[in-house]
């Protein structure tokens, strides 16, 4: 486990105070002292910009076999998606109770499931 982070602390607990964390200074923050306030004073197109910059870095760490520079890029994909996910006013928790519901389902199943056209009514 990292030194910095209590031994208490599960991932589901670090995702929460993060999405906290977030939502406060999306909430309070003041630009010109926090990088999240300052994403949200740039706006959800600025904030989406950056997950797309993450994500392709995600790949390109992934591609060049680096598995601590993976983890480092990563890191900043998830955190910049909880940015993302605050500011449609989601949390963590409930990307984390999807990803609960979707355990033990068959990942092709799932997404059938999802594809699949809605039911006709009866009516």
């Amino acid at each position: 486990m990292n030194q910095n982070t209590p031994p208490s602390l599960t991932g589901n607990d670090i995702l929460a105070q993060l999405g906290e964390v977030v939502a406060q200074r999306r909430d309070q923050g003041e630009p010109d002292k926090s990088y999240v306030a300052k994403l949200f004073a740039k706006g959800l197109d600025q904030i989406l910009k950056k997950v797309g910059e993450e994500a392709t870095e995600v790949v390109i760490a992934a591609k060049d076999g680096d598995p601590q520079k993976l983890v480092y890029e990563v890191a900043d994909l998830w955190f910049h998606s909880i940015v993302a996910l605050a500011a449609l006013q989601v949390r963590p928790e409930q990307v984390l109770a999807e990803l609960a519901r979707r355990e033990g389902l068959s990942g092709l199943a799932e997404f059938a499931a999802r594809s699949a056209p809605p039911a006709a009514s009866g009516t």
